[in-house]
């Protein structure tokens, strides 16, 4: 494949290839409606998936229906094309990259088509993803569960195809144990139903060639049933190579849907599942146990199973201490972690009975206590059990548990924890051993590694921690998975305990389970699929593992440097830091969660892999890398890639490792602009600080736009505004004081921020909230900038549109007049989310110096300043009842930055007022997101998924609070609802104590 050949001979070739994969797309575009993405972004973005690894496909089909899935299946078979399919794509080991054609069933082919309650059983589309089936399934109190860490993204196909298996298999099983039937598609087109069968095949409804299958594969397994009991592994997570086993005579009636799970879509097409169904848990406790020692906790879990948990699971020390770095994390360990352990192991009891819960989380801390482990007790022996009967705590450190992978990669460096020996399988009896000369095959290699995950099977992901880039830890990899998988065959464990074969295990199927064995899976390869359409090189005939011209880096890989804005310096890598930023992204998809938190709000609405933080990501690094071609970065299909991304910075907080698209998007933006220079639209949003004033005081002028048809369709035109939204209205009386200082001289000085927006646009939450602090008993101050030009400004609009030499004037205008309150700690108090968290992240960007960050240090929103003032007992306001409920929708920069639940604090001030919070991601509105004439249909759609609706649905009397500028404008444009910013919400709460004469006075500290 890399030989050196005659260019004039690869430049035909190429040649040849790009005819023949036009010709190829042609003739899917012809029968199918989804998308046939044949250009290099989109190949690129399906290139990889949570391995190691990068295979560029042909060409990718998005199919609507499956008959479409079967028709893209036929044309590319015919053509001569292999063909993969693929669900949330989150393998780790490289089963779903592929050349050929890759389909994606999780977009459109994800649907329950039938559900049997009192049977317990449903049927599905091979697309459904695991947490969107168990919502749907929730109110019929039933689960499915193979509760998998990736369920929020991982799909049913993919996990049949994986054999996958999730943490609570010590009770539930796995995917094969809980897949009933799968109908799927051969190579050739024969549609089939794969189910249980006796041996005879008497009564089974299958044309004859899918009898004449069936029949071989039940010989198959009786032949070689004395050879598949000697040399399969007898523990529950054996999920490598073909099921053999599920066709030998003692497994009579055999299942042999059975032989499709673990297949990793190399021997059929699934297009249905059938699944049994579990009650869904209702009562659970957690016993946190601390280890002071790693081998003492790795002992400890075959004794601990005997009290009958339904999953004991390992976090260590490394995990532990990368969590605590993460802010969506660092709560939940501080609750839930004692002093220092060397690891903990999350015990998890949940019977029906509570009271059985608790008697056997009383009978874990006897069990500790008996195997010697103390509080008390020298570091060997050093621990305890911390007991978790709080759900809300229970469900917070599952989501830590199930982020283990992303925290392992959160490492900024550029060795990472790597995927390759990480689900080995031993019995538990072996598993501190095996653990320990684990470590020091890694120490022998110069590397140390990170363990977490199934102590309960003897299954946990182990990772060293390599370097890929460099052709020495290739080579350490390869010797450390021989001698992992010898100590594996020692003790009679599985090499694949979870996870699969793909490109990684594949190759060592002849060691673990012999050379008949495999002759075996050849042969079954070679019945379903002849002439290997179906994706090849994995379980049977794969590449070698370390097949460096594979890899997601591989030997040319390079990232030349590239000038950038903005501070990186966090990362290694060219750019100053960019490129280690951007590989950041380690594919595992969290950002294709559908409900929960706010990422990624785009996807959520499209579902397109484009749109995902993870598809933007991966553009990215190959642009940087030239793999797209020249100035890939700032080209035009750059910008369709980031263009729906609405800035919500919610990857910055949700995503594991970091992955900040919203300062990505800014570098993106402003390299854009030094070639191709900016649009009449970029000056139009950039620009407004600074025209704002001259046109509130035409206003009538500056907005006839809004009411004259002709000038919408004309803004639409030059400056690519919507014509179907009203731009914000400018007003003449903008916010503007003659003095500068406001409340009691004794009182604690303040600085309010008067952000653009609010100013120009909405004085009265300003005005309100200066009357807030005035009658708190503050000393408010509202500098005017020490130029005593233009008003202060954050700068945000000029980042939005990439100009950030302009976002820097601003900025450093601010810093220059707050930089003496700062000096001496008064707080810099503002309204807006996305003005005020500027000076807490882009400010500090852009310049590192200390009075930056003094000023960013003390940078609070309106809310997070009075709970802290409420909860030190200084905040004095007398406070009325107004109304009965208050739905609350959150900005996404407050929730991105963990400002959100002061909001419901303070809400919680307002006697009789029950604060409700909507589930919703970003409005969709995002600034100028919302304004676009490109971007309006993805903005309402956005708004759609649970924002409008649920405002929709409150009754006139309950108040609807957003704080955010856009926010409340998408709502009122959605739902004609006049939502209020909390600053209004706490004046009228004012006036009706003084109208009524008697109030609340807030005096005691704020809990939650």
């Amino acid at each position: 494949m890399h030989e050196n050949r005659p260019a004039a001979a690869m430049k035909a070739e190429q040649t040849q290839k790009t005819a023949d994969s036009s010709a190829l797309a042609t003739s899917l575009a012809r029968e199918i409606t989804g998308d046939v993405l044949f250009d290099a972004f989109s190949r690129g973005r399906y290139a990889t998936d949570a391995s190691f690894y990068q295979i560029v496909p042909e060409g990718v089909v998005v199919p609507r229906t499956m008959d479409e899935a079967l028709r893209a299946l036929t044309i590319a078979r015919d053509a001569g094309r292999i063909v993969t399919p693929r669900g949330g794509g989150t393998s780790q080991c490289g089963q779903t990259v592929n050349h050929g054609v890759v389909i994606d069933f999780s977009r459109h082919l994800n649907k329950i088509l039938s559900l049997d309650v009192e049977n317990r059983t449903c049927v599905v589309e091979p697309g459904i993803v695991l947490d969107d089936l168990n919502r749907q399934l929730r109110k019929h109190g039933l689960w499915f569960p193979v509760d998998v860490s990736t369920a929020s993204r991982a799909t049913i196909g993919g996990m049949a195809g994986n054999n996958s298996c999730g943490g609570r298999s010590l009770r539930y099983g796995t995917m094969r144990d809980n897949t009933l039937s799968i109908d799927a598609a051969l190579a050739d087109g024969t549609l089939l139903h794969f189910g249980e069968a006796p041996r005879d095949l008497a009564q089974v409804n299958s044309p004859d060639s899918g009898l004449a299958l069936f029949r071989d594969m039940l010989d198959l397994g009786e032949r070689e049933a004395a050879e598949i009991a000697d040399r399969f592994p007898k523990v529950q997570r054996r999920v490598g190579g073909y099921n053999l086993d599920a066709l030998v005579p003692r497994n009579a009636p055999n299942n042999l849907a059975h032989l499709l799970v673990g297949s990793e879509g190399t021997l059929a097409f699934t297009t249905k599942v059938e699944l049994k169904l579990w009650p869904t848990i209702r009562n659970k406790v957690l016993g946190v146990c601390h280890f002071g020692s790693f081998y003492e906790a790795m002992d400890a879990a075959q004794h601990l199973v005997k009290l009958r948990p339904i999953a004991v699971e390992l976090v260590d020390r490394t995990m532990i201490a990368l969590g605590r770095d993460i802010a969506m994390f660092k709560a939940v360990i501080a609750a839930a972690v004692r002093g220092d352990p060397d690891a903990i192991l999350v015990v998890e009891f949940a019977e029906e009975d509570q009271a059985e819960n608790l008697a056997r989380l009383k009978q874990l801390g006897e069990l500790m206590g008996g195997l010697g482990f103390g509080w008390d007790k020298p570091p060997r022996k050093w621990g305890g059990v911390v007991e978790i009967v709080e759900p809300a705590l229970q469900g917070a450190i599952a989501d830590f548990r199930a982020a283990g992978l992303n925290v392992m990669m959160s490492m900024k460096q550029e060795g990472k924890p790597v995927s390759f020996v990480e689900d080995c399988a031993v019995p538990l009896p072996h598993l501190a051993d095996y653990t320990d000369r684990l470590n020091a095959v890694f120490a022998r290699h110069g590397t140390s590694g990170t363990m977490y995950a199934h102590a309960s099977e003897g299954c946990l992901h182990v990772r060293p921690v390599l370097n890929l880039k460099l052709e020495k830890d290739v080579k350490a990899m390869r010797a450390i998975a021989e001698e992992a998988f010898a100590l594996v065959r020692e003790y009679k464990g599985s090499h694949s305990g979870e996870h699969g074969d793909g490109l990684v295990r594949s190759e060592f199927h002849e060691t673990m389970f012999g050379a008949r064995i495999v002759a075996d899976f050849r042969e079954i390869k070679q019945r379903f699929d002849p002439s290997g359409v179906l994706n090849p090189g994995k379980i049977v005939d794969p590449p070698r593992m370390d097949d460096r011209w594979l890899f997601r880096y591989s030997p040319q890989y390079k990232v030349n440097d590239l000038k950038t804005v903005l501070d990186w310096s966090a990362y290694p890598g060219a750019g100053g830091g960019f490129q280690g930023a951007v590989e950041m992204c380690n594919n595992n998809g969290a950002c294709r969660k559908l409900e929960g938190g706010v990422m990624c709000p785009s996807y959520r609405a499209t579902r397109n892999e484009r749109d995902v933080t993870r598809g933007r990501a991966n553009t990215l690094r190959l642009a940087i890398s030239g793999q797209l071609g020249p100035d890939a970065l700032s080209s035009d299909e750059m910008m369709e890639t980031l263009k729906l991304c609405v800035s919500c910075k919610a990857c910055r907080h949700e995503c594991p490792t970091g992955v900040d698209m919203a300062k990505m998007k800014i570098e993106v933006l402003a390299a854009r602009a030094a070639k191709h220079g900016f649009s009449p639209r970029d000056r139009l949003v950039g620009y407004l600080p600074r025209y704002a004033d001259l046109a509130s005081r035409f206003a009538p002028l500056a907005n006839w736009r809004n009411s004259s048809r002709a000038l919408r369709a004309l803004f639409e035109r030059f400056a690519s505004i919507s014509s179907k939204r009203s731009l914000p209205a400018f007003r003449r009386d903008v916010f503007k004081t003659e003095v500068e200082v406001f409340g009691p001289e004794e009182g604690h000085e303040v600085v309010l921020f008067a952000d653009t927006f609010n100013r120009t646009y909405e004085r009265e939450n300003l005005d309100a909230a200066l009357r807030v602090l005035v009658e708190g008993g503050y000393r408010v101050h509202v500098p005017r900038p020490i130029d005593r030009a233009r008003p202060l400004c954050c700068g945000r609009t000029f980042l939005s549109a990439g100009m950030v030499d302009q976002a820097r004037i601003e900025l450093d205008r601010l810093v220059t007049t707050y930089a003496p309150f700062a000096a001496r700690g008064v707080p810099i108090v503002g309204l807006e989310p996305s003005c005020l968290l500027t000076l807490r992240d882009e400010l500090i960007s852009l310049r590192s110096d200390e009075i930056a960050r003094s000023i960013s240090a003390h940078a609070l929103l309106f809310e997070e300043f009075l709970v802290r003032e409420a909860e030190a007992g200084r905040l004095r306001l007398p406070l009325g009842a107004i109304a009965d409920k208050a739905l609350v929708h959150g900005h996404c920069h407050q929730k991105s930055f963990g400002a959100f639940k002061p909001v419901e604090k303070v809400l919680r001030l307002v006697p009789d007022l029950t604060v409700e919070s909507i589930e919703s991601s970003c409005c969709g509105m995002a600034g100028a997101f919302g304004y676009g004439a490109d971007t309006y249909r993805a903005s309402i759609d956005m708004a759609e998924l649970s924002l409008l609706p649920a405002v929709r649905r409150a009754d006139d009397a309950t108040l609807i609070v957003a704080d955010g500028t856009s926010c409340r404008h998408q709502i009122r444009d959605g739902t004609t609802r006049s939502p209020l910013h909390v600053a209004r919400v706490l004046a009228m709460s004012l006036d009706r104590a003084k109208s009524e004469g008697h109030s609340t006075p807030v005096k005691e500290p704020l809990h939650d």
